[in-house]
């Protein structure tokens, strides 16, 4: 098993996110507070606990150059925490939203972020040094319902969201006077402000967890109908595929190569889907168990004996800690992970990450040794 170093920080955990060192992580223990651990002699200690939002912080970013975190939370705000001296001071982000933001993240750059919004918009934030706050610009009038996830790609220009309206789609942040303009022609910084690249309508349910591959030429996202969908040549012609599997479904994505990704969600478990040399997407196998699921019968029984637990807490008010299917596997989770980080790469390769779910736990993960997936 690749599992590193299992840490219990909370009773739930929404985001998390890694210091440039990674020798702390700051999360939301699913209130309104980030809480910041320290690594001191082998052991975890509070050392900061920001507090300016109202409600559930829904996203955190940690930048890895400029040493910032962004927050966005349901109260619709959204903080830049800059460390002076001792203490974190928050700077206010003019979102303009009336509804909550639900995830964020700093460009590749780190001169902009996004934040998805249960509002139907995206807001593009900036910095604007004479009036000392974060700006934004909205991308309105394009999502049918809440972004649920974005991400960018690695020109900082394309960034790519997801909706519970089940599509995903990508557009143009190219913003004047903030990025600069590419002297090649054609690029995508031609593109105007909030121009929509492509429009994918591949899910029939919710979207979540996007991610572009290391060379932002594949797009990976999952659908809540236990499907994940892997996108080439995004443009006016992509090459799409999808992967269905038997399981819950997916909430995050992560390319740890440019063929290999790991996807975490409802089954408590991360999930391995690897390209053929033909290009082609599939299951591989759970990364908490050496060997893949078992199909036919076995799944069939397993399925029998879980509806059967459910029926029977429905009649009797059994507990639903009586169903752990997730277990047998080896999971190290024993709730929904919500959300899965890179720590460091090996050039294309990202051999170490973490993961954190509503168990209040933040797994660390490393595929030094799991050479049939580095070999993919």
């Amino acid at each position: 098993m690749a599992v590193i170093a299992v840490h219990q920080f909370a009773q739930c955990i929404t985001c998390h996110a890694w210091s440039p060192d990674q020798s702390m992580v700051a999360f939301c223990p699913n209130n309104n507070e980030v809480h910041i651990y320290r690594l001191v002699e082998d052991k975890w200690e509070k050392v900061h606990v920001l507090e300016k939002h109202d409600q559930v912080i829904s996203g955190i970013d940690w930048s890895a150059r400029s040493n910032r975190i962004v927050t966005a939370s349901h109260d619709r705000n959204s903080y830049v925490w800059n460390l002076e001296g001792s203490e974190w001071v928050p700077t206010l982000v003019i979102l303009r939203l009336n509804r909550a933001a639900l995830c964020v993240q700093w460009s590749p750059k780190e001169n902009k972020f996004a934040v998805g919004s249960g509002a139907k918009t995206v807001c593009i934030c900036y910095y604007e040094q004479e009036n000392n706050w974060w700006v934004s610009k909205l991308i309105r009038k394009r999502h049918d319902s809440s972004v649920t996830s974005v991400s960018w790609h690695p020109n900082n220009i394309l960034l790519a969201t997801t909706s519970t309206d089940g599509k995903c789609r990508v557009f143009s942040t190219f913003i004047k006077g903030v990025d600069a303009k590419d002297s090649k022609k054609g690029t995508s910084s031609d593109l105007k402000f909030g121009e929509l690249i492509v429009q994918l309508d591949l899910s029939s349910s919710w979207t979540f967890g996007v991610k572009w591959s290391p060379s932002g030429n594949t797009l990976a996202y999952v659908g809540h109908n236990s499907m994940i969908y892997f996108v080439d040549d995004v443009g006016p012609s992509p090459l799409a595929q999808n992967v269905v599997f038997r399981d819950l479904p997916l909430r995050d994505v992560l390319f740890v190569s440019e063929k290999t990704v790991i996807g975490v969600g409802f089954d408590c478990n991360p999930m391995v889907f690897a390209a053929d040399e033909r290009g082609v997407w599939g299951f591989i196998r759970y990364l908490g168990e050496r060997k893949t699921v078992s199909s036919g019968s076995t799944y069939g029984s397993q399925f029998s004996e879980a509806f059967g637990k459910f029926y029977g807490q429905s009649k009797h008010g059994v507990s639903n800690d009586a169903v752990e299917t997730s277990k047998t596997r080896g999971a190290v989770h024993d709730n929904c992970i919500n959300s899965i980080i890179p720590l460091g790469q090996h050039g294309i390769l990202t051999r170490r990450f973490s993961t954190s779910g509503l168990d209040g736990r933040i797994v660390l993960w490393d595929l030094e040794n799991e050479q049939d997936l580095l070999e993919l």
